[in-house]
């Protein structure tokens, strides 16, 4: 029978965590910098939802928090900041996600790789109205609710993030997210809103997830074939993607809407392919920085665009949500290595 580590005392968890106050010693939010965080010790966090043998916490240098999970299918890593998968290698294969060599694993810092959470926007706030880009979950720490052994092996964990402070101070206060990563020889992540406010929700939403491959030049995305795109690249002009599959020749942003399709990833030269499949998504975007952008990021390496590639699932632009008073929408992939 399948075991877990429910959330038995979400209460007793919560008076146990620690307000990380600014050097003024406030807790209001600031325009672009989410400073409203909660730390818990990886101490405590595994009496209550660690796994023996398959899933522990541990308190990183950088001043994370993270989920380590081994298993006799795979590997990963869950940083509590941003509920971040930042590690995924199936057993016997290469890593599957890409994470820069430089990226920061710092408080309030997103890390660049692996899967990050964008949420409530998708890039810039537009409007004027303060924000950073790609919205605030993926900077701000989640809540563990449950950890879970499969019978099959799969390890699960759940992580929560709901209102407080900087997200009020963006202007989200009646909001509940929720997501749930299962790792095993396939990763599978969902991501749950849910609207407590009187009036409807409208949001923007993706799993931004960094593929490693061995060469951009050599690699090729389908399932995106004759689908409207918005090339972000080119005055957000909006193009018909040809029958044929995305290659990055050049700087590439590009938001393919109304599009269900699972995509692959092929990679030549590792001879592997990356399914990603999806469901409650709309939109699905492919980005890599190349050469120009990429020397502009400080927590990429200089070469690093050459050997990863993001195909993000997601609901942007056109594709937005809205739910009304009490609704909730649920995105879901799974990625597999074939």
């Amino acid at each position: 029978m399948a075991t877990s580590k429910s959330a038995r005392s979400l209460k007793r968890v919560e008076s146990q965590m620690r307000a990380v106050r600014s050097p003024d010693g406030s807790l209001a939010a600031q325009p672009g910098k989410p400073r409203y965080t909660f730390t818990m010790p990886a101490a405590e966090l595994n009496q209550q939802f660690g796994i023996p043998n398959a899933l522990t916490f541990e308190d990183t240098p950088g001043g994370l928090v993270r989920a380590v999970i081994s298993t006799a299918e795979a590997e990963a890593d869950v940083y509590l900041q941003g509920a971040h998968v930042a590690h995924w290698t199936p057993r016997g294969q290469k890593p599957v996600l890409f994470v820069s060599s430089k990226s920061l694993y710092a408080p309030g810092k997103a890390i660049r790789g692996g899967v990050p959470i964008i949420f409530p926007w998708f890039g810039n706030r537009e409007g004027g109205k303060p924000g950073p880009a790609h919205g605030f979950a993926r900077a701000m720490l989640w809540t563990v609710e449950s950890t879970r052994l499969h019978d099959d092996g799969r390890i699960e964990i759940t992580l929560a993030l709901k209102p407080n402070d900087a997200t009020r101070g963006y202007g989200f206060d009646h909001f509940e997210l929720r997501f749930q990563v299962k790792v095993g020889a396939t990763l599978g992540m969902e991501l749950q809103v849910h609207n407590n406010a009187s009036e409807s929700l409208t949001y923007e939403e993706a799993l931004h997830s960094y593929f490693a491959i061995a060469d951009i030049h050599q690699a090729s995305v389908t399932g995106l074939e004759g689908t409207t795109l918005i090339d972000k690249t080119d005055h957000f002009i909006r193009k018909v993607q040809p029958d044929e599959p995305v290659r990055a020749t050049k700087e590439t942003d590009q938001v393919h809407l109304n599009t269900t399709a699972t995509c692959v990833v092929h990679d030549p030269v590792w001879k592997r392919k990356i399914f990603v499949e999806k469901t409650g998504s709309n939109s699905t975007v492919v980005w890599n920085p190349w050469i120009a952008k990429t020397a502009g990021m400080s927590d990429m390496g200089p070469d690093e665009w050459q050997g990863m590639i993001c195909v993000e699932t997601a609901n942007a632009a056109d594709n937005a949500v809205t739910l009304g008073t009490g609704e909730s929408h649920t995105l879901t992939t799974l990625i597999r290595v074939g």
